[in-house]
């Protein structure tokens, strides 16, 4: 099978049982996602599937054949950290990092499913302003889990790279 991760094709062979996750980790040693539950529960290895925010670790890689898959390192270009990226340094939404990767993909994936008008629990149907509220961003980041608790420099992360193209 082939996978389309960060813009280069993947020629893989896979079980039909090896998740994402494990095909990005183990075999093409992309190990920015990780594995923290292996139940979908915490969020830490979210990455971009033709642009929207999935747990790696609750699909099979054979599902995506076919699909863009963007890890956390295809965000960057070249040296230059994507605006999500740059935000979480600049307002040091990160403390031991094991969860950054995955915060990061699902902001990512988020802020383009607010300009698409996607409904949250703050917020029905129909267009969203940019940027967005406190409130909101907790709640369409609820999926992403941090154990040290930097919720509120990741917060301001997202809330800054609203207006700096931080989404797909």
């Amino acid at each position: 099978m082939t996978l389309h991760v960060n813009g280069k094709p993947c020629t893989l062979q896979l079980e039909p049982r090896c998740t994402l996750l494990d095909a990005l980790r183990e075999i093409l040693q992309l190990t920015g996602a990780k594995k923290g539950c292996d139940r979908g529960q915490c969020g830490a290895c979210t990455v971009l599937v033709d642009g929207r925010r999935i747990n790696a670790c609750l699909t099979l890689a054979v599902m995506q054949e076919g699909r863009q898959i963007t890890t956390i390192e295809g965000l960057a270009s070249g040296d230059t950290l994507h605006p999500m990226q740059q935000a979480f340094v600049t307002h040091d939404a990160l403390q031991c990092g094991f969860c950054t990767p995955g915060q990061i993909c699902s902001a990512v994936g988020m802020l383009a499913e607010a300009r698409a008008g996607h409904a949250s629990a703050v917020r029905p149907l129909g267009p969203v302003t940019l940027p967005l509220g406190d409130d909101e961003i907790r709640e369409r980041m609820s999926g992403n889990l941090c154990r040290c608790g930097a919720y509120p420099n990741i917060v301001a992360a997202v809330r800054s790279a609203c207006g700096t193209g931080g989404g797909t």
